[in-house]
């Protein structure tokens, strides 16, 4: 786990407000100049802390208008490893969660429609062979959805 100081921790919760924040603002925002500034956010990619800067879409701009949660589960442990390549490879799919309890999987998957949910279902999870049950939850508005994590401890 990596250390952090203050200064640090003003950076990274600046940057997950605003990944593209000039040097300079950040400077002035940390109290640390900008050379200061830019070494620490490299250590903190070196250390593995910041894992990537991405732009945050819209998905309602992009039509992508269902969010759903789908809770997948099945007693034969062989299936995960056939399961997990095709959550990977399906662009539908946001998170892939392994979880506690009588599932074995919790999904986050964000697609246009009810139909294209419907075929999510069966081609992609359903699919795979050995899967016994899924529990699915469409989302009918989010109050709060955010990928930023405190810092402040």
């Amino acid at each position: 786990m990596a250390q952090l100081d203050d200064i640090d921790r003003k950076i990274l919760a600046l940057l997950q407000k605003d990944d593209r924040a000039v040097l300079a603002t950040l400077s002035k925002a940390v109290g640390a100049p900008a050379s200061t500034v830019n070494d620490r956010i490299k250590r903190l990619i070196a250390q593995g802390v910041i894992a990537g800067f991405h732009a945050r879409l819209e998905p309602s701009a992009l039509g992508l208008d269902l969010l759903a949660f789908i809770f997948v589960g099945w007693s034969n442990p062989k299936i995960e490893p056939a399961f997990l390549k095709k959550m990977s490879a399906s662009p539908d799919v946001l998170e892939c969660h392994h979880v506690t309890g009588a599932w074995n999987y919790l999904l986050k998957v964000r697609v246009r429609t009810t139909r294209d949910l419907e075929k999510f279902l069966a081609e992609t999870i359903k699919a795979v062979d050995g899967v016994e049950r899924t529990e699915t939850m469409i989302v009918l508005s989010s109050v709060k959805e955010t990928s930023e994590i405190d810092v402040s401890h």
